[in-house]
């Protein structure tokens, strides 16, 4: 009976995608133009920004775990990293790079530490909850300057963004606490001579010219930006072809309840539904909602956005990931809890920011519909509606297929 089930099951699967993957296809046919425009915005923005922006890092971070720099800071942060969030110092490394050089790259050097037996299993998805961060280039300049012309708003996300971060980081520490953790490094010996033969007999064992490492280094970085890139642009096609059907504005009618329960203004259920998809647009749509709603609710939606990552981001940290046993869940539980925290906080350390918060319009045009329009009952519109929203559940399905097989038991 079981195995007719799980053939039953794989049948309907098969059927499910194959519809979903002809009809959006047909809606992309339909819609040429809508999708041509979403796509060129996706690539402008993964060209202009996310590209040069993480190359250097990428191509660095590569580099220095090929000298053994891991090693080095594996030892020196090994005195606070392990009994604060219960992870070996080479996570020192890999917080330290992900909280400057921002989304997927915490994962992707947890996913090297992994393939190199550094970390276990569970100190990996300990240390994948929490170290992907948005960088700082990203929140001042996209952000604070980019789309509310306010660097002291950076200062005021990137706080709350970084405190709750480390909170996440502590709350994390009880994930899988019944599991060993790698052994320590021996002591004996000065710390700083002891991190340098580690970071010495890495760079042996290692034993790469530095051409070929320089070489793979750049091969990797490109490799994993061209994925980013993928995923940039479809979330960008989503999100276009979503509102052009009224996808967007069905689901952002769901969430009003909550909005009137909160007495906050209808405008921010699409911007918020945004910011669910893929965190850059959603904060740029929040930025213009300047009627009805005050310069605090937008920073505090927007540290929600940054702290929950988008689901553009965490199909590529899913995509990392699937190259490991490193299981899913604990980085999707730690951005929920980065989100809440991050809203939350910004209510905190509104009080002493607020002088230096100016109220000033945004920069980016308006070129985001924030009505939420009327349904129009027109049957085609309806099917590829019908249709895309499948395709979101058929997203959420994958999601729930790794959870499955990447579950927190044994």
């Amino acid at each position: 009976m079981e195995l007719i089930t799980h053939r039953l099951q794989s049948q309907l699967k098969t059927v499910f995608l194959a519809m979903f993957a002809l009809l959006f296809a047909v809606t992309l046919v339909l819609y040429p133009e809508i999708a041509f425009k979403a796509s060129l915005r996706g690539l402008k923005i993964w060209w202009d920004v996310v590209f040069p922006a993480m190359l250097p890092f990428f191509i660095t971070a590569e580099l220095m775990m090929g000298f053994g720099v891991v090693h080095l800071l594996g030892v020196l942060f090994e005195p606070f990293m392990r009994p604060l969030f219960r992870v070996p110092g080479s996570g020192g490394f890999v917080m330290a790079v992900a909280l400057i050089s921002g989304n997927p790259m915490g994962a992707k050097l947890t996913t090297r530490l992994r393939e190199q037996n550094l970390i276990t299993r569970e100190e990996g998805e300990r240390l994948v909850s929490f170290a992907c961060t948005a960088g700082p280039l990203f929140i001042f300049g996209a952000i604070a300057i980019g789309f509310f012309e306010n660097p002291a708003a950076g200062v005021l996300i990137a706080v709350v963004h970084y405190v709750s971060c480390f909170i996440v980081a502590f709350f994390m520490r009880l994930h899988a606490r019944d599991k060993e953790l790698t052994p320590s490094p021996k002591h004996g010996g000065k710390r700083f001579i002891r991190a340098f033969q580690a970071m010495h007999r890495a760079r042996i064992t290692d034993d790469r010219p530095i051409g070929q490492l320089l070489g793979e280094a750049v091969s990797s970085a490109v490799q994993t930006l061209l994925m980013i890139g993928g995923f940039v642009i479809i979330f960008s096609v989503l999100i276009h072809v979503f509102t052009y059907v009224g996808i967007t504005a069905w689901i952002a009618s769901l969430i009003l309840p909550i909005l009137h329960l909160l007495h906050l203004s209808d405008l921010l259920s699409i911007p918020i539904v945004a910011g669910i998809l893929e965190m850059t647009i959603g904060s740029q749509m929040i930025s213009e909602n300047t009627v009805n709603t005050s310069l605090l609710m937008q920073l505090a939606f927007v540290g929600f956005f940054l702290g929950w990552n988008g689901l553009s981001i965490h199909a590529q940290v899913a995509s990392v990931l699937s190259k490991s046993d490193i299981r899913y869940r604990p980085y999707f539980v730690g951005r929920i809890l980065h989100g809440i925290l991050a809203f939350l906080l910004t209510f905190v350390f509104w009080k002493p920011f607020q002088p230096d918060v100016q109220t000033t319009a945004p920069a980016s045009l308006h070129i985001w519909s924030t009505h939420v329009p009327s349904p129009v009952f027109n049957w085609w519109v309806c099917l590829q509606g019908f249709s895309l929203l499948m395709l979101c559940f058929w997203f959420f399905f994958l999601m729930k297929q790794l959870l499955n097989r990447k579950s927190f038991t044994s």
